[in-house]
Parts: C-alpha cells; structure tokens; sequence
C-alpha cells in the first residue's frame, strides 16, 4: 500500500469532485462529525466556574481525546485494508474528504470574481464566509487582502498540511491533522471562554504545522513566475507574522505577487496592529485575487505531482 498515491488520489478526487452536496445532505463531513463531538465536549467540560489550571488540563484532556479517537478509527479502518494496489485506491477514497482542494478555491473564486466585477457588496459578502474581520469595514484593497491571505493560510491548514501526515502516516495521520486543526479552528481562540481550555489545542495547531506551513511557501515560491521574490520575502518577512506558521504561505504569496499582505485589520470593534508581510509592495489589485487563485491551481498541480512521482517510481 502506497501512502503517498493514496494522499495524490484524494487531492485528484477532492480537485474534481469537492465534498458533493447531495452525499453532504445525506450524511454530513467528517469535519462537522468532529465538530459535533467538540462542540459536545465543549459544553460538559469547559465550565467557567473552573480555575484556568483546571480548565487547561481539562481541555488538554478532551484534545487529545479527540485526536485519539479519530486515529483509533482511522486505525481500525486502514487494518482493514488489503496491502496491495485496491488497499491504495481504497485509502485514497477514504482520505479524500479530508482533503480541501475544491472548497478552498470555490471559497476564494466566489470573491474574485465579484470583486473583479466591480461588485463591492457582492464581494464583501463572500469574503464575511471565509474571514473573521468586519467586511463592511474593508474597501476593495481590503477584501482582495483579506481573501488572498485566507487562501495562502488555508492552502496549508487545508490541504497541504493533511496530506503531508496522511503521506507519513497514511489514514490516521491524515485523521489526527484534522481533528487537530478542527479543534484549533473551534476552542484554540484567545477568548475568555477558551483562552484556557483552548490553549493545548491551539499549541498541538502550532506543533503540526511548522513543516507543512513552510513546504506550502516553498510550493508558492516554486509555481510562480518571480521565485526568487518569494523565498526572499519568506526568508525577511515570515517571522514576524503573528503566527507561527501562518507567515510562511503569506509572506510566499506575497512576494510571487508582488503585494503586500497582513497589516492592521478590524475585528468587530477591536484593531488589531500587526505589521505588515512584503511592507513595500503595494495593496492587492482586484485583478491579484484572479492571480492567486492561478497561483494556487498551479502549486496544487505541483503538489499532486511531488505526490504521485515518488509513489510510482517506490511500486514500480
């Protein structure tokens, strides 16, 4: 059994099919199952009236639960799974809505395209469904910033994160990816109810996806038509990111494109200073969304290969 032709499978799958709406209707994603058991988990054991000691421990407690048993299963599935070609393609079909090819760019393109339009509004309203910021705050600079930042960060959360651990680990390396950015996605926030009990999972987040948030800059930097920008903007500018990793995609994404990203952004009522990624070059176009999303399609293409050629040359 090949992990790495099974991780190029589910990306072909999720690329060409997405998460269809109708097996959607029918039985749910695998992230709302997890989703679901977190928000259950949430409830019965983040009590507010609890110390912040307690309720770190606590919620160290429930995220690895939680990532526990969704490997446990993955597991138990995979052992299932006869060692030869049909146990790879069985692999790959069970990895694929794990996978988020499709969505990340349907997400991104149902800005770009109003935006490139003229469609303000239009554009505001699709990037409220990918961002936390205050949409009616951002001018089209804003949204176009805001929309590519989500898909530089994302790339990597999304897609390039779970298949490298699915191509380590096969099914329960990819599960425990993402039941780790899941629970990073719904208690790692530095609010008063989940800054403490939140806190393991947002640094397991952080843990995982030190490699692959610097493969996916080095995926932007290699697709582009200006490389050597990227890898200099990653190299001078990914650190100072507020994130960890966040920065790696970003700071490649900005440098390919020659814009710059991150800066002050308002969240509600509250703005949030944070400095600038690739500070000199100037706000993103309209027609930058269009550019990135280009980008995007030709690191994915990258990425499935960087994928299928090892795993075919170590069968063959």
């Amino acid at each position: 059994m090949s992990y790495l032709l099974a991780m190029a499978l589910a990306l072909a799958l999720d690329a060409l099919l997405g998460w269809p709406a109708r097996l959607y209707a029918r039985i749910g994603h695998p992230v709302t199952w997890i989703g679901g058991l977190i928000v259950a988990l949430d409830r019965r054991f983040n009590e507010p009236s609890r110390s912040d000691g307690q309720r770190r421990f606590r919620g160290l407690a429930v995220a690895l639960a939680v990532i526990g048993l969704c490997a446990g299963l993955a597991a138990g599935l995979m052992a299932l799974l006869p060692d030869n070609p049909l146990g790879t393609l069985a692999l790959g079909v069970l990895a694929w809505p794990l996978v988020a090819v499709r969505s990340m760019h349907d997400h991104v393109a149902a800005v770009a395209v109003p935006l490139a339009a003229g469609d303000l509004p239009g554009a505001r309203h699709a990037v409220s469904m990918i961002v936390g910021r205050d949409p009616a705050r951002l001018d089209a600079a804003g949204v176009a910033r805001a929309a590519t930042e989500s898909l530089a960060e994302n790339t990597s959360d999304g897609i390039v994160a779970p298949l490298f651990w699915g191509a380590l680990l096969g099914l329960p390396g990819i599960a425990a990816y993402k039941a780790i950015n899941t629970l990073d996605s719904m208690i790692g926030h530095r609010t008063p109810r989940h800054e403490a009990f939140g806190w393991a999972a947002a640094r397991i987040d952080d843990l995982v996806n030190l490699l692959p948030a610097r493969l996916t800059g080095l995926l932007f930097a290699l697709a582009s038509a200006r490389p050597g920008a990227a890898l200099r903007c990653m190299a001078r500018d990914a650190r100072h990111h507020r994130s960890p990793n966040a920065g790696w995609p970003e700071a490649a994404m900005a440098g390919a494109l020659g814009i710059r990203l991150s800066g002050p952004r308002i969240y509600g009522t509250r703005v949030a200073q944070e400095p600038w990624v690739n500070g000199g070059a100037p706000d993103p176009a309209p027609g930058d969304l269009m550019v990135a999303l280009r980008l995007y399609r030709r690191a994915m293409w990258l990425c499935g290969a960087l994928l299928l050629l090892p795993g075919l040359i170590a069968v063959l």
